[in-house]
């Protein structure tokens, strides 16, 4: 069997830009977000979110995909909890990105970041 290979972390902001890239998902998210601790049980997203099972089981896998959200079975029931490690290192990408480069760096608001723009090479 082939090892697994460490995704790029560039690759990794994409595909967990992607699983936020549905109003459904965006939904899902922050009802795993304010749920409780232990983890949102998928039953209860369903009834909140209003979708066949079908339908959220697609959902929930490619917010798992993306490292969103983190899946724990208990007997039949499976939780799922926000993945906040990964929550943040997107917002973290998405903030030093603004802050670092781009050809519209001087047409920014100086309050985008608290920080002074600066140049980055690109290799």
């Amino acid at each position: 069997m082939p090892e697994a290979t460490e995704m790029d972390p560039f690759d990794r902001m994409v595909t967990s830009l992607k699983a936020l890239g549905h109003p459904v998902r965006l939904s899902i998210l922050r009802l795993i977000v304010q749920g409780p601790e232990a983890g949102t049980p998928a039953g209860e997203i369903q009834e909140q979110v209003g979708i066949p099972a079908s339908t959220l089981s697609h959902h929930l896998a490619c917010l798992a995909e993306g490292e969103l959200v983190q899946v724990e079975r208990e007997g039949t029931f499976l939780r799922y909890r926000a993945d906040f490690r990964t929550l943040r290192a997107l917002t973290d990408y998405l903030s030093k990105d603004c802050c670092a480069s781009g050809t519209q760096a001087e047409d920014r608001p100086k309050a985008c970041c608290g920080a002074k723009v600066r140049k980055v090479k690109h290799s």
